[in-house]
């Protein structure tokens, strides 16, 4: 029976054309959990080249302080 159901490869939303800014915080504070830890790649689905990226984009943000460093 589970042969039949394949899971759907997940797309790296970035690689379709989203961008993430550190100017803008509603964006990367979706890439931020309630404890203002960086989310995994496994969990938003981004490849590893773009998880870098928005990884470097929070430190941005967080050294800007237009996001906290912690909730």
């Amino acid at each position: 029976m589970a042969e039949f159901y394949r899971k759907k490869k997940r797309v790296c939303q970035m690689c379709l054309g989203k961008s993430v800014d550190y100017k803008d915080p509603m964006i990367v504070s979706k890439y931020i959990n309630e404890k203002g830890k960086i989310i995994p790649r496994r969990v938003t689905g981004t490849c590893a080249k773009h998880q870098r990226h928005i990884a470097r984009e929070v430190k941005r943000a967080r050294f800007m302080a237009l996001i906290p460093y912690v909730k």
